[in-house]
């Protein structure tokens, strides 16, 4: 195994890094702090490593300080723990100056190796060297990271691309240092337009929408299969299979665990209530859909109204779309969804005393929260009487002076009886700083 070791590490030593699309999401990279990314699958947690390793590079870091180590790599099996020690033996061997100096380990798909988590512990506590995880996300979450590293990491969550990130991808200019003017609105819309379709995952970007989708079902697949059933043992996978494509195809959307658990008893499949809660977890623990509740200070109104479930990029949700057409304003609310979890920000949705809801109540780490309402167009003055009807009632009731009305193209500053509410194109909301 020895041998093996010195050949992974003289090939990384040896090679080029890769170049890849630069991705906003930043890393603590604390001393004494374990770095840990997760994410769905094919998000580009490695890729997102290269661009660490790099940025090192750029700042004077020797390469020679630099580990990389993919536990994916077909050499490395069978490993176990006891074999694990010999990796930063190794590495000091072949550079004995890295006993003196601050080292940087990249330990990619570690969860491949059972008993991984003492082998870190002890780097952590006993060699000068900053670490950074990347796992299967099922396997690597960050609540079983703080059990098993006993607070010794901190998580990082890795989406699909970004707007601003499918932009620079592509090569196109991805900022808005000044107002733009006709042909500059006109390909933002027209960008927008291709990533709302195609969605985030980097591998699909500019792929035929034939074999996109393809492969989409493919990374499903996989997440049902590795993520979903061999971690939990489940041994019918029918109804999982219905919930999958009942809440990738509907995105955006209210969802009821009596009213599904009932459609199931109706087409004659057998799923007890508890087990598609549990169903429901699995799959907001692999990444593949994330839900919301209603924003409310009793628990118990939180528990009886439905959650509203987004998937985790809308080209899954183009890719289990029932019929020939998606609701273009059910994907433009998945994607301000997103944009608000990538800034990390706590969300729910609002209900007023009169029933009036509003798509995101979202709460930063710091200032009052912001009410967002997300519509195609409101164009329509029925369409528009009710988005400002709701945006007027949140601000009515959380005493907030101003809202946010993210459309598809739209744009204007309107008044309404208990504060502002801004009209915004998409675009500009998705690039804003």
């Amino acid at each position: 195994m020895d041998n093996i070791f010195e050949q992974i590490i003289g090939d990384f030593q040896e090679r080029a890094l890769p170049q890849p699309t630069r991705r906003d999401i930043a890393m603590p990279m604390l001393n004494g702090k374990a770095d840990t990314l997760i994410g769905m699958r094919r998000t580009g947690k490695s890729w997102r490593i290269y661009q660490a390793m790099n940025e090192l590079l750029a700042s004077g870091v020797a390469k020679e300080s630099l580990l990389y180590i993919n536990f994916d790599d077909e050499r490395l099996y069978p490993l176990t723990a006891d074999d694990l020690h010999r990796i930063p033996e190794t590495f000091f061997r072949l550079n004995p100056e890295n006993k003196h100096r601050h080292c940087h380990l990249f330990f990619d798909e570690i969860q491949n190796v059972p008993g991984w988590e003492r082998f870190i512990r002890r780097l952590l506590d006993t060699e000068n060297a900053r670490i950074t995880l990347t796992g299967s996300s099922a396997k690597l979450l960050s609540r079983e990271i703080a059990t098993t590293l006993r607070g010794r990491s901190l998580a990082t969550e890795l989406f699909p691309f970004s707007f601003r990130e499918a932009m620079r991808h592509q090569g196109e200019n991805d900022t808005l240092s000044k107002p733009p003017g006709a042909a500059r609105r006109a390909l933002l819309a027209n960008r927008l337009r291709a990533y709302l379709e195609a969605g985030g995952f980097p591998e699909v970007q500019g792929i035929d929408p034939r074999y996109r989708i393809r492969i989409l079902q493919e990374y499903v697949d996989v997440v049902i299969l590795r993520d979903v059933v061999e971690r939990h043992g489940i041994g019918n996978i029918t109804p999982l299979r219905y919930l999958i494509r009942h809440l990738l195809g509907s995105p955006a959307c209210a969802f009821s665990i009596n009213r599904f658990h009932n459609d199931l008893k109706s087409q004659g499949i057998a799923c007890g209530k508890n087990s598609l809660h549990d169903y429901l977890a699995y799959l907001e623990d692999a990444y593949l859909i994330q839900s919301i509740q209603m924003d409310s200070r009793s628990q118990r109104q939180r528990q009886v109204n439905p959650r509203k479930v987004y998937p985790i990029d809308t080209g899954l949700a183009q890719a289990f779309r029932h019929g020939s057409g998606m609701d273009r304003g059910r994907l433009l609310e998945t994607l301000v969804f997103l944009d608000l979890r990538r800034r990390g920000m706590e969300i729910a949705y609002f209900r007023s005393e009169q029933g009036y809801e509003v798509d995101f109540l979202a709460r930063p780490v710091q200032g009052e929260a912001i009410a967002i309402q997300v519509a195609e167009s409101i164009a329509e003055p029925a369409t528009r009487q009710r988005e400002l009807r709701a945006l007027d009632a949140v601000l009515a009731e959380r005493k907030l002076s101003s809202a946010i009305l993210v459309t598809l193209d739209e744009e204007e500053q309107i008044g309404t009886p208990h504060g502002t509410i801004s009209v915004v194109p998409v675009w500009r909301w998705l690039l804003r700083e």
